[in-house]
């Protein structure tokens, strides 16, 4: 009871008194809080960045949620996070509107490399696919898979949607453009697409390669007389494989501070060995001192 006193005196208040058995009365040192927010492909690339950087800087708090690139996109340029994480480059209309309402300019920094897969059944027996190909079927003028090596049995499509960076970089890469086939079942993140082609045989889906353990992923070729690419790391430090694409954070204005110290670390060779952990790739200028044996 003396104890319990004499610690209340010293420390003015009983409130203190828990603060002091593990801080000698004095108040805990402020944490930076960063919010992190947007692309579903990388989400789980940010949530172990952040694991990893949180325990090296015990006073950092790091918050990362998904959503899709377009949802981090407009929280970036509404103010409510501070890092959009996107796996397609800002349009000049989304780069303006942060330069509007954020009075900064949108800082574009490339923070990981991936190859956009073409997700099969591990039973499909087709091992590769022209561009055209894939165009057709995710258009369904080829409905059937007998058309392009597989079994008598009709094409079932799942994909992203329509927020999502790696479904507008497919749209755009794969599809010129056009429109999606009516049939095709948009999936609200990567780990449904990966779930629902697990369980279809004839299903065919498409996202980022670091999901893609439980599935097939198939060489691409840019066209009928072109070698087919396997969606390997060195097929994509040097683009050979047609759907190579680069994953972004960004930022409005130059990063500093906090949010600065992060992203440095991001792109040193620490940061980025996290990216080849969880199954993405390193940026090039980094991939001789980050690539596995």
């Amino acid at each position: 009871m003396n104890t319990a006193k004499s610690l209340k005196a010293a420390c003015g208040g009983l409130l203190l008194v828990s603060l002091s058995l593990f801080a000698g009365c004095a108040a805990p040192a402020e944490r930076q809080t960063i919010t992190v927010k947007g692309s579903d492909t990388m989400v789980l690339l940010g949530q172990r960045w952040a694991e990893v950087y949180m325990k090296e800087h015990p006073d950092a708090v790091i918050q990362v949620t998904g959503g899709g690139s377009g949802t981090g996109i407009a929280a970036l340029i509404n103010g409510t996070t501070d890092i959009c994480e996107s796996s397609r480059p800002m349009s000049e209309d989304e780069k303006t509107k942060v330069q509007d309402q954020r009075k900064a300019v949108a800082t574009e920094i490339p923070v990981a490399l991936d190859a956009l897969a073409v997700y099969l059944n591990k039973e499909n027996p087709v091992q590769q696919l022209t561009m055209e190909q894939a165009r057709k079927i995710f258009q369904a003028e080829i409905t059937n898979w007998k058309d392009v090596g597989g079994p008598d049995a009709s094409i079932v499509l799942y994909g992203r949607e329509n927020n999502s960076g790696t479904y507008v970089y497919f749209k755009e890469h794969v599809l010129a453009n056009g429109d999606f086939a009516e049939k095709y079942q948009p999936m609200a993140g990567t780990a449904a697409v990966i779930n629902a082609v697990t369980k279809d045989p004839l299903g065919i889906g498409y996202g980022g390669i670091g999901y893609a353990s439980e599935v097939k992923t198939i060489s691409m070729a840019k066209d009928a007389s072109s070698p087919a690419i396997e969606p390997k790391m060195e097929n994509v430090l040097d683009n050979s494989y047609p759907l190579s694409r680069s994953l972004f954070w960004y930022t409005a204005g130059e990063p500093s501070g906090a949010i600065k110290q992060f992203a440095d670390w991001v792109l040193s060779p620490e940061g980025q060995k996290v990216v080849t952990e969880v199954g993405y790739y390193p940026l090039r200028s980094t991939a001789q001192t980050t690539k596995t044996p």
